[in-house]
């Protein structure tokens, strides 16, 4: 799996990439720069980018800029973009095109490798990796401006924020100590008060999950 990293620290760049290549991912390239990352995406085609959201020359978005800009090239290219902050713009502009292949992750909470890599596994397959902040926030503020978010019984907004991490039925009847079945219960009140199709695929769920909670913040 080729991966392109971007990253302007070079202590963790160099973390990364060691980290990354320890795992059986190939760095195709890595680099420190919005400039660097832009060539890198359009010539060498990753399965995966792993983007800092703030990188040179600008130090603002220049990371997730360019990273937006070849998912319009190409679409659903997948992207785990790190930040050191929960920013909420940033996260509904990844999540606004519902192609999928999105992460967003806090760096001082990746807590172990394995999680790290699980996660860019998982967006590189087409999934989601939310940091659980991220999503709490999106959830606590759209559940003040959006009647059918506020009828979620307390389990189910819980199931929902599992959802949008990415975890599958089984990771998320472990997590809360309940039957699989009982999941599923709750997924379908869940899709039927936020008015969204119940579908089996686990990524599209996310993904629709997840737009509609991104939409009109």
């Amino acid at each position: 799996m080729r991966v392109v990293l971007a990253e302007d620290l070079f202590l963790l760049r160099d973390g990364l990439v060691r980290l990354l290549e320890a795992y059986g991912f190939e760095i195709a390239a890595a680099v420190e720069s919005g400039p660097e990352l832009a060539a890198a995406l359009a010539e060498l085609e990753p399965d995966v980018a792993v983007v800092d959201v703030r990188l040179p020359p600008t130090h603002t978005d220049e990371g997730l800029q360019c990273a937006l800009q070849a998912r319009r090239k190409k679409p659903g290219l997948p992207v785990l973009v790190l930040s050191q902050h929960v920013e909420q713009l940033y996260a509904r502009e990844l999540l606004a095109d519902g192609s999928g292949g999105v992460g967003y992750l806090l760096k001082d909470r990746v807590f172990d490798a394995d999680s790290f890599v699980d996660a860019v596994r998982r967006v590189a397959a087409g999934g989601t990796a939310m940091d659980p902040q991220v999503i709490q926030q999106l959830l606590a503020r759209r559940s003040g401006e959006d009647r059918p978010l506020a009828r979620l019984t307390p389990r189910e907004r819980e199931v929902l924020e599992l959802m949008a991490q990415g975890r599958s039925n089984t990771a998320i009847a472990a997590k809360l100590v309940v039957t699989e079945r009982a999941v599923a219960k709750h997924t379908a009140n869940i899709f039927a008060k936020l008015g969204l199709e119940v579908s089996d695929d686990d990524n599209r769920r996310v993904l629709a999950v997840l737009a509609y909670l991104d939409h009109g913040l």
